[in-house]
């Protein structure tokens, strides 16, 4: 009578490491997009509520601010921070006048509301925010 012997085959424990690589590199992928939109939302959130200060401002005075810059009563935590390096926004194109503003700031999935920081309208890298009135 052949014993059986208990145990994996060298094929069978490659087969099982392969399956757990391909699981490991998907839920990697998986998870850095799941960041990067994150962090999109949170600019987009940002620059929503920077635009609302701007906008507060604009009632209150029947002007923008020239220079980009807003006390804290409008903005009380102050200008807010990215979410990737915990740095100030440098936004790009960002320009104030007593007649408007643009902010605009780059996303890192590239699903903005602007092609360039013009503020145009359209699709591209960019979110961007004007004035409403």
């Amino acid at each position: 009578m052949a014993m059986k012997r208990k145990g994996f085959t060298l094929i069978e424990l490659l087969v099982v490491i392969a399956i757990i690589g391909i699981l490991v590199a998907v839920a990697t992928v998986s998870y850095t997009t799941i960041q990067k939109r994150s962090r999109d939302s949170r600019r987009v959130t940002d620059l929503k509520a920077v635009q609302q200060a701007f906008e507060q401002y604009y009632g209150d005075n029947s002007m923008y601010p020239t220079g980009c810059s807003l006390s804290e009563i409008y903005l009380p935590l102050g200008f807010p921070i990215d979410p990737k390096n915990s740095v100030p926004y440098v936004y790009s194109g960002s320009s104030c006048r007593a007649a408007g503003y643009c902010y605009c700031a780059l996303l890192e999935t590239g699903s903005g509301n602007a092609a360039s920081i013009t503020c145009g309208v359209g699709s591209g890298s960019y979110f961007c925010i004007k004035q409403l009135q």
